[in-house]
């Protein structure tokens, strides 16, 4: 998967001064306890995880530096890893990061109709924001609900068992600011058997 990009009209690279909030700050103090003293620098990858939080969803160049200030451990090592995870967006993103999975059991249910249609309710292109910055649009490679495809994540929750018509529903009621429904879109239990409910 490669990063999202953006619209330049839209964002402008931020020379921001990235701080730990002070939530961060005492969760940053539960997560080192974890590790043994001389090993904090494994808990790079939950760190990385808190700035992207903090940072609305992306690693500026200053949040990675004070996620290597904090670890003790050089920026680029810092960098490596956040360019290795596809899960870390080093650009801006929307404000509903849309991932849609490619992977054969979703595409075989129709995930490349399910990428049609992001695009065109979104309005924006696979890989990129759209210029009201409520989405951003990405394929991905599989997101482990395969009995339920095709399946996508927006931000931290899982929507399964889509179509194109509850797919768009779904878009549309996002762009709208309208409650949409997590989960299974028919119903489904866990993963159960469609035919046992």
């Amino acid at each position: 998967m490669h990063h999202p990009g953006t619209n330049n009209k839209v964002y402008k690279k931020i020379n921001d001064n990235f701080e730990w909030s002070k939530d961060n700050f005492e969760k940053i103090s539960n997560i080192l306890k974890k590790y043994p003293s001389n090993k904090i620098q494994s808990a790079v990858i939950p760190l990385l995880d808190l700035a992207q939080r903090q940072n609305k969803g992306w690693l500026s160049k200053n949040s990675m530096e004070k996620v290597a200030e904090t670890l003790s451990m050089s920026y680029i090592r810092v960098l490596e890893v956040a360019t290795f995870y596809s899960m870390f967006n080093l650009e801006p993103i929307g404000k509903n990061f849309v991932q849609i999975c490619r992977t054969t059991p979703c595409w075989l249910r129709g995930s490349d109709k399910l990428s049609k249609i992001a695009q065109e309710v979104c309005n924006t292109q696979i890989g990129e924001t759209s210029d009201d910055k409520k989405f951003t649009v990405v394929e991905v490679e599989c997101l482990g609900a395969c009995c339920n495809a095709p399946m996508i994540q927006i931000n931290d929750e899982y929507y399964e068992d889509l179509d194109e018509e509850n797919f768009r529903k779904l878009l549309n009621d996002l762009k709208n600011n309208r409650p949409i429904k997590i989960g299974s879109q028919i119903g489904r239990k866990s993963s159960q058997p469609e035919r046992e409910f």
